[in-house]
Parts: C-alpha cells; sequence; structure tokens
C-alpha cells in the first residue's frame, strides 16, 4: 500500500508516494534523491544515515517515513552553505567521508542548541557515529571551527 506522506525536506515541501511503513532512507534515497544520508548498518549503530527531523538527530535507517509527515526533515544536502561545510573542509577532517554526512548533520543540531560547544559536549554529541578511518581528532576540531565562524558570523 502506498500513500502520499507530506513533508517538508530541506526548505520544501515534499509528498512521495510511498508505503508508510518503508524505510526513510530508502525515500530519501530512491524517491527523493536524497543520497547524502547512507545506509551503514541498518541498526541504528553507526550513523551514516543521520538527518534532523524537527531539528533533533534521528536514524532514517529504521524510522518509517510515515513518522515524518508533517513534519520537517533536514539532509546533509539541506545544510549546503553552513559553517561547518566550509570548517570540515578547512580540517580535512574526512578521508573516506562515508560518515561525514551524518556526523555533520548531528553537528548542526548540536551547534543550534550550543553556539559554544567545549570539547567533551562536541564529543558526546558525536558519540553516536562511527568513523572507521580514524578521522576523529579531525572532526572535533572542524565542529569547533565551525561555532566559532558562527559566533563571528559564517553562514549557518
Amino acid at each position: 500500500m502506498t500513500d502520499r506522506i507530506a513533508f517538508t525536506l530541506n526548505g520544501k515541501p515534499v509528498a512521495p508516494r510511498a508505503d508508510p511503513t518503508a524505510p526513510l532512507l530508502d525515500v530519501l534515497r530512491n524517491t527523493l534523491g536524497q543520497t547524502g544520508a547512507r545506509y551503514g548498518c541498518g541498526a541504528e549503530l553507526c550513523g551514516a544515515c543521520m538527518v534532523l527531523v524537527d531539528d533533533v538527530p534521528a536514524y532514517a535507517c529504521s524510522r518509517e517515513v510515515g513518522t515524518v509527515a508533517g513534519r520537517v526533515v533536514t539532509t546533509v544536502e539541506g545544510l549546503a552553505g553552513h559553517a561547518l561545510i566550509r570548517a570540515f573542509l578547512d580540517e580535512q577532517a574526512g578521508q573516506c567521508g562515508y560518515c561525514l554526512s551524518g556526523i555533520i548533520v548531528s553537528a548542526a543540531a548540536l551547534l543550534a542548541a550550543n553556539p559554544s560547544p567545549t570539547r567533551a559536549e562536541i564529543a558526546a554529541a558525536l558519540e553516536p557515529h562511527l568513523c572507521r578511518c580514524g578521522a576523529h581528532p579531525r572532526i572535533l576540531r572542524a565542529v569547533a571551527k565551525a561555532a566559532q565562524m558562527l559566533r563571528e558570523g559564517a553562514a549557518a
């Protein structure tokens, strides 16, 4: 059974036809063309699929698309121009990059709630994310740099 499921995606209204029990990740990638969120483990253990639902990080691999009806979903594509993107590039915070979309999404939620996080607060916010390349020190530096950029007036 498919329904039209209306929600806001990256600032624009969408209403894809989908089975309401289908994983949000599948609809984002295969129906709506938003391929930034990635399938990693399918068990909420790696964070590669993380998106924001009403500005709160959520696993798109296990969340049913029907649960986002009427809500606001933001993927990494919706964060184009955010200071995090510039900071991650400046700090060369990724190696393979597979995990970065989820990490950037979670970092954006952190910075929206806390514009001056400590290193420990950044690490805690990113704890659900697995980076197999070991780029954690650069990732932490990039988030701290983005926070500073935002405080100094860079794009959000």
